[in-house]
């Protein structure tokens, strides 16, 4: 037999595609030739399979092997075809019978003495060799458990290339997943450590409840970071459909946890000041990987001291917080990673961060101008909530921290607004109140009355609110009302989301 055919499993961004590698061995100076636009990886598998079939005390067999991926149009990165390539090339000469491989998806990278090593992005391959019909799959023993997350697929485990030969060849059995363990007891940040900030604490719910951006300016010590890092305590887990993406984007990226268990918990993300911009919207050669807004895809985005971040890096947010996508194009190919994280911008009114008061600070009015003028206009139109928070006073300061309400006490409120949302938003597939088009907010039945928005169209025929402000300034209002448990807001809650969004009264 000169001719065999085994499959494995590309990705192009987050979309794992059905590939099939097929072997044609034929007389001829012996060569090995790869097609199917491979990438530098790919075509350097020929020299790793190549050494790990002989270490393996297998026989290279001594012709012209011409390797194609299939479907050839569609670019191949990396080297999570390693022992698909190998398993071809034995069953195209005859050393190895195939039949046992039969419809079995292969993953795996081969080091030289034929050990099988483990790759990124397993469970989205997983997934789609699900999707393509596929129900068995071969991996890498470190990646069994992340694997067998996919439900109704056959996960084997592999260690070396003999392993898979003595499988196919005598029948030997491959590798079970361990048990998955049981989840770690989430221990974090509690939001009643935050002395006092009423009004931030008040923001960060309603934030949490609707999914809205927010932004927290004030004084050095006033409880900025610790409000933000405290964001994800009071968000509820993510359903299993959330947790496949945010599982899929972290496996791609190489930082998924030992245990291979879905993340339950939304992710948080807090790249520092001195990020590139390829590091927060994704980049990199050959195939873009996921920068920090993927990553924090249905969590955080923290930006911590917003102003000192480039330019360049705030501004390419302004797409993916518009959109919740993130499509990034290369010489190599275009590819696109979900990136609907909540963006949380942390802000001091001054480059100084002396304590407020002209008695301490030594910036100048311009100064201060110029400092919050870094986060332009247009990027602050799309934050949902912006609030100025005031210096922690003694009194606060020294209050107990029994005083204050718990994480746990504001998730089950922001909980029931959420499921709230969900069910008035389920005719439209939407679950949040962010989520949802202005245009269908301002047309019956969900449209509100004159009396209630009388204000804010006020606001909006001045110039004072952009129509991007208006629609925000509206879900906002949905939010609180969700919070206080009524059905439709009222003029109360459209002014207290005007003052969520302006800061005004703070």
């Amino acid at each position: 037999m000169s001719y065999a055919k085994v499959f494995s499993v590309g990705l192009v961004g987050v979309t794992g595609h059905l590939v099939e590698v097929e072997a044609d061995l034929a007389p001829g100076l012996p060569a090995v030739v790869i097609s199917g636009l491979p990438d530098s990886a790919l075509h350097e598998a020929r020299d790793r399979v190549r050494a790990a079939i002989v270490n393996s005390g297998q026989r290279w067999p001594n012709r012209r092997i011409t390797l194609n991926l299939l479907p050839a149009t569609m670019p191949k990165y990396g080297s999570a075809f390693d022992l698909a390539i190998a398993a071809a090339v034995l069953g195209g000469s005859g050393e190895l019978p195939l039949v046992p491989l039969d419809g079995v998806v292969i993953l795996g990278e081969l080091g030289l003495d034929g050990t099988v090593r483990p790759v990124r992005g397993v469970l989205p391959m997983v997934a789609a060799a699900a999707r393509a019909g596929r129900d068995r799959v071969i991996v890498p023993v470190e990646n069994a458990a992340e694997a067998a997350v996919i439900p109704g697929v056959r996960v084997r485990a592999v260690d070396t290339l003999h392993r898979l030969v003595c499988f196919v060849r005598d029948g030997d059995p491959l590798i079970e997943p361990p048990a998955t363990p049981p989840p770690p007891a989430v221990d974090g940040p509690d939001l009643s450590e935050v002395a006092g900030q009423a009004l931030g604490r008040r923001a960060l719910e309603v934030a949490a409840a609707g999914g809205h951006h927010l932004a927290l300016l004030g004084p050095p010590g006033a409880g900025k970071t610790m409000l933000a890092e405290r964001l994800p305590s009071i968000l509820p887990e993510l359903d299993d459909a959330a947790a496949l993406e945010v599982t899929a984007l972290h496996s791609i990226a190489g930082l998924l946890p030992p245990g291979g268990r879905l993340l339950r918990r939304p992710p948080f993300q807090a790249p520092h000041h001195t990020a590139t911009v390829p590091s927060l919207v994704g980049g990199g050669s050959g195939l873009a990987r996921p920068g920090a807004v993927s990553l924090a895809h249905r969590g955080v985005l923290f930006l911590d001291e917003a102003p000192e971040f480039s330019k360049g890096a705030l501004e390419a947010l302004r797409q993916p917080l518009e959109h919740g996508r993130i499509q990034l194009a290369r010489s190599g190919g275009g590819t696109e990673y979900p990136a609907r994280s909540q963006l949380v911008l942390a802000a001091n009114p001054c480059p100084c961060a002396k304590p407020a008061g002209d008695a301490y600070c030594e910036c100048s009015p311009l100064a201060r101008r110029r400092y919050l003028g870094r986060l332009s206009g247009p990027l602050l139109d799309r934050i949902d909530v912006q609030v100025k928070l005031l210096p922690v006073r003694a009194a606060e300061l020294m209050e107990a921290a029994t005083a204050s309400e718990s994480s746990a006490t504001v998730a089950a409120r922001v909980a029931t607004a959420r499921q709230a949302a969900a069910v008035r938003w389920a005719p439209v597939g939407r679950r949040l109140n962010a989520e949802i088009p202005g245009p269908h907010l301002r047309q019956p039945p969900w449209r509100l009355p004159a009396r209630d928005t009388a204000e804010l169209r006020g606001r909006l025929d001045s110039g004072a609110v952009s129509a991007r402000g208006f629609d925000r300034i509206i879900r906002l209002a949905w939010t609180i009302a969700d919070l206080d448990g009524r059905t439709r807001p009222q003029r109360e809650d459209v002014l207290e989301a005007i003052q969520l969004r302006t800061g005004e009264g703070a």
